[in-house]
């Protein structure tokens, strides 16, 4: 059997970035762990306490020779535009859940608004990723 386990999001700041997941969203940490031996690389996870099977990687945007300068300023330029991935967020009441993560100062793109699909809303991390919250119509797929 195969399934997903983690997935990861290019961060400017790791720490700023647990900040914001943990603290704004309401993820918890997973694993946060420096390896001196591989150039003090963070391993630094996040993840819902209602799903342990998932978890989010927190990844710094790594230098020489894993990526080169011009690849990491491309990752940086996506970023900043938003285009460096999505991720797609489920809740049962996105009205309720947008005003709930407002309030803990998050900062939305787009408010809910009714779309085919459901009620959709955006927002974005420190690091400039794109967030979609969505309340998912029963009868959609």
């Amino acid at each position: 059997m195969i399934t997903t386990s983690s997935t990861q999001l290019w961060v400017h700041d790791q720490d700023e970035a647990l900040r914001f997941y943990t603290e704004k969203l309401g993820m918890e940490i997973r694993a946060d762990v420096t390896m001196p031996e591989m150039g003090d690389f963070r391993w630094l996870t996040v993840g819902w306490p209602t799903q342990q099977e998932f978890t989010l990687v927190l990844m710094a945007i790594p230098g020489e020779p894993v990526m080169d300068a011009a690849t990491a300023e491309d990752v940086r330029t996506l970023m900043s535009k938003g285009f460096a991935g999505t991720l797609f967020l489920t809740t049962d009441d996105c009205h309720r859940s947008y005003k709930e993560l407002l309030a803990r100062g998050v900062e939305f793109t787009e408010e809910p608004e009714e779309r085919p699909y459901g009620i959709d809303c955006g927002l974005r991390d420190p690091s400039g990723n794109s967030i979609r919250l969505t309340q998912v119509r029963p009868d959609f797929g």
